[in-house]
């Protein structure tokens, strides 16, 4: 006979405290003797192709706050545009990075490829993107964002020409700081708040 299953309710949701990083990022946890080599922390496997570029920013709260325990997860394209297991990808390019926040600073950096645009469904052609995942304490449900790049045609982006709120779009948008590097804040509330998309 097959057991019934209405007495069990679903379990609440939980923020993710301090457990995600041991179980994501081990050696940023203090137990640095799980594996050899932490994983996903360098998209960057070899001599790729295309420029590579450092963004730096920080995760605020609805106080300003920098978040000191926040982790990420970016996925993107190659500098063809071309995603990792598509024909003509660069094979020294994984297009995945999980990195942390600096425990002191609240800082985080990624050191990655500056993504190419690509044709998406449909044929619209997206403006070069990183695609980023949030974790902290106090969020419930990771968030979902993306970064543009000031340096970038953006204007014919298929997602940043469906936001209503025009003046929002600049919240996806990082700036350039030198070359090669520039700087993308996260803000999880109030004045400026970043947008974050429901995938």
């Amino acid at each position: 006979m097959v057991q019934k299953l209405d007495t069990l309710i679903e379990t609440a949701s939980q923020t993710a405290g301090p457990y995600v990083h041991i179980g994501l990022m081990p050696t940023y946890a203090g137990n640095g003797d799980s594996f050899d080599a932490e994983v996903g922390t360098d998209p960057i496997t070899g001599e790729v192709q295309g420029e590579i570029i450092e963004i730096v920013g920080s995760v605020y709260d609805g106080t300003g706050w920098a978040l000191r325990d926040v982790l990420i997860e970016s996925w993107q394209c190659d500098a063809n545009g071309a995603f990792p297991g598509q024909d003509g990808a660069d094979s020294n390019f994984t297009g995945f990075c999980r990195f942390a926040a600096d425990a002191d600073t609240g800082e985080f950096t990624l050191r990655t490829v500056k993504p190419g645009a690509y044709a998406g469904p449909g044929g619209a052609e997206s403006a070069p993107h990183i695609s980023m995942w949030i974790v902290s304490r106090g969020i419930n449900i990771g968030l979902n964002t993306r970064v543009y790049f000031s340096d970038c045609d953006n204007s014919r982006d298929p997602l940043l020409s469906r936001i209503e709120q025009a003046p929002r779009v600049d919240t996806l948008i990082a700036s350039k700081t030198g070359e090669g590097k520039y700087r993308f804040d996260i803000r999880l509330q109030g004045q400026g708040e970043t947008v974050f998309l429901d995938v």
